[in-house]
């Protein structure tokens, strides 16, 4: 594998499968399989996983909830999902460890940036859940700022698209997928890959981010061992 250690920002619509709310079993099981196969061959993988299929902040607050309380309640979503994916890796053989941002020892570590390296380094895998631990912050940026924090080589978005378009593919038939990206280009032209702070952090740190389609079998193997799928956006620039 090029890389040794990655982050891995899975979203939480993307657990929902076909379903309207909630955690597909078969979504959930069929992401470990494929995560602890890429650790087994010695990649050290950190998670954070999103809240959306459960409860989105701002949603809540366009709602009318306090736009601070929304984010909380939607960072403990980001526990529940984080919980589920590691009882679906634990099924499959594989040492992992939850650690939030907001202390709840009863079922999870609190995040500790040396304890969550220990383990990377022993194998383990390590979900972070509970967002960044601060209201107005997503989980985007949470996996932007996690990734520079355990000196992740890449961050890779898996998610609904295979990657990064010039406009929304579900409504324009003409959309066109970016191979390769700088981030200026991303910054400049407000492409949807992640939040603006996510993409500064990334930036700022030189981590690229690759967006990939997380439904197609294999895909993150794929893009773990460095095979050229979804969108890549590269600290440098880069021609597309």
């Amino acid at each position: 594998m090029p890389y040794r250690r990655v982050l891995l920002k899975l979203s939480g619509e993307a657990l929902m499968g076909e379903q309207s709310y909630g955690i597909d079993p078969s979504v959930i099981q069929r992401i470990a399989a494929e995560i602890a196969g890429v650790v087994a061959q010695g990649t050290e993988m950190a998670v954070v996983v999103g809240g959306g299929n459960i409860f989105r902040g701002l949603k809540g607050a366009a709602a009318g909830m306090d736009r601070a309380t929304a984010d909380y309640v939607g960072m403990l979503a980001t526990v529940m999902n984080a919980m589920t994916l590691q009882d679906a890796l634990e099924r499959q053989q594989a040492p992992c460890r939850v650690q939030t941002a907001i202390a709840m020892q009863e079922v999870a570590e609190p995040y500790i940036r040396r304890r969550a390296m220990r383990h990377l380094e022993n194998g383990r895998v390590v979900i972070f859940g509970g967002g960044c631990g601060n209201p107005f912050f997503t989980t985007d940026t949470t996996a932007a700022l996690r990734a520079a924090e355990i000196g992740a080589q890449v961050v890779f978005k898996a998610t609904k698209v295979d990657g990064v378009y010039n406009k929304d593919p579900a409504c324009f038939s003409d959309a066109v997928r970016y191979e390769t990206l700088s981030f200026q280009e991303v910054l400049r032209g407000e492409l949807a890959v992640m939040d603006s702070t996510a993409i500064a952090l990334c930036k700022d740190n030189g981590i690229p981010i690759v967006v990939f389609n997380l439904f197609e079998a294999g895909n993150i193997a794929r893009a773990i061992a460095g095979e050229p799928v979804g969108t890549t956006v590269h600290p440098e620039l880069t021609p597309r």
